[in-house]
């Protein structure tokens, strides 16, 4: 059985639009797997297509220079309608103005492209196809990809009533999520020891193929040890200078390698949520791991977590993912709020008018308590709402004027943000 992917549609749907389709995301995030799902289907449509894959050398040939693919496409499909392929263009160096050129000629050929990570960060390729292109972002598996997958599509678009239902399959569904992540070949693996190798191989190839090519570092082990620290503090308000010492880095080397991080896909930084500077932290953010199995595999966790107990920053890191997921197409972005009292809340979903306070309690509450720093949140800026997300609890209590509602994590999956 495949694993179906909710961005699939999406894709399917800009196939008519004449501005090239640009797919990135994280190293074996599946990104070849969709494009051939849309290949077969134009093809069992009758459509003439066209797939290229650059890390293949007699593909990687005719992309010399724009003049040599050009003519192999107009001999390949008569100068008619044609869908053409590309995967790993980042391979391909000044990728986006070798497009551009090609794109400019107003041939009758509709360009799918797919590139990791360092397809922004080599060849400025945002810049070189403003107006020519639209970007799609594939994650690894969410977890509604996951969990879809692992009760076989049976409650597809009903998974949040399954899981309230069957709140054991739930909690059993969850920890193996925070164990080993979305990696769709770790999750296709059987057994815990088969899914760690697969995670293994998965980090030391975004080290070896992305991290020490892009930064030219012959040794990465500098960035290895940031990215353990990381994984150790993910929902800590970062201080640089103490991340900075304890990873052997400068402050200036420092700041490149978070960057990086961020651009590959493997890390989110979030920043503060602040009105008054005097008050409330502006600057340090937080970090995140895009995905649950490689923060694992980073600190050598992976498969060993066997009890939801004390899951602690794991499991909001894995609500951060849960309500990334659901903000991916909207304009509001998330924070955390913390002042200089320490009074803090995990996260802040900054909307257009107003904001949503968001705590998390990694355990089964059994009654609604509302912390202090949440009250001087709600006191300071009178949202309408207010969630506390954990792992039973669901309730609603009414401070300052607030609807404080007490959410079980499975609730997020439909529940619109």
């Amino acid at each position: 059985m495949e694993i179906k992917r909710t961005l699939f549609e999406g894709l399917a749907s800009h196939l008519s639009a004449k501005e090239i389709t640009l797919l990135v995301g994280p190293r074996q995030a599946g990104k070849t797997t969709l494009l051939s799902a849309l290949l077969s289907r134009l093809e069992g449509e009758g459509s003439r297509c066209f797939f290229f894959n650059l890390d293949y050398q007699p593909d990687f040939q005719l992309f010399e220079n724009q003049q040599k693919l050009v003519e192999y496409l107009a001999l390949a499909s008569g100068r008619q309608r044609a869908y053409v392929f590309i995967d790993e263009i980042q391979r391909k160096e000044n990728a986006g103005l070798f497009l551009k050129g090609i794109y400019d000629l107003g041939l009758p050929y509709k360009f799918i492209v797919s590139g990791s990570g360092s397809l922004e960060l080599k060849e400025k390729i945002h810049e070189s196809l403003a107006g020519r292109k639209r970007i799609f972002e594939l994650s690894t598996l969410s977890f509604e990809e996951f969990a879809d997958y692992r009760t076989r599509y049976q409650f597809s678009g009903k998974l949040s009533q399954f899981l309230a239902l069957h709140p054991e399959k739930a909690e059993t569904l969850l920890l193996e999520y925070l164990n080993f992540g979305g990696y769709p070949r770790v999750v296709l693996e059987q057994s815990a020891r088969e899914k760690v190798l697969v995670l293994q191989e998965i980090y030391q190839s975004y080290l070896e193929k992305d991290i020490q090519l892009l930064l030219q570092l012959e040794k990465s082990q500098a960035f290895v040890t940031m990215m353990r620290l990381l994984a150790v503090r993910i929902g800590q308000q970062l201080d640089y200078s103490a991340l900075s010492r304890d990873a052997g880095l400068s402050f200036s080397t420092l700041k490149n390698y978070l960057w990086y991080a961020e651009k590959t896909f493997v890390l989110s930084l979030i920043t503060p949520f602040f009105r008054n500077k005097e008050k409330e932290i502006a600057k340090a953010p937080q970090a995140y791991y895009r995905d649950l199995g490689l923060r694992n595999i980073a600190l050598e966790t992976a498969g060993r977590i066997s009890s939801l107990k004390d899951t602690g920053f794991l499991f909001q890191n894995f609500v951060y993912s849960l309500l990334r997921q659901k903000l991916s197409d909207t304009l509001h972005s998330i924070h955390y709020w913390r002042t200089k009292g320490q009074a803090e809340v995990d996260f802040v979903v900054d909307k257009a008018l107003n904001q949503l306070p968001v705590e998390i309690k990694a355990s089964r509450l059994k009654q609604p308590e509302v912390s202090r720093s949440l009250r001087s949140f709600l006191i300071k800026y009178r949202p309408p709402e207010a969630w506390v997300v954990n792992r039973a609890l669901s309730a609603s209590v009414i401070i300052e004027n607030t609807e404080v509602r007490f959410i079980p994590w499975h609730q997020l999956l439909a529940k619109e943000v």
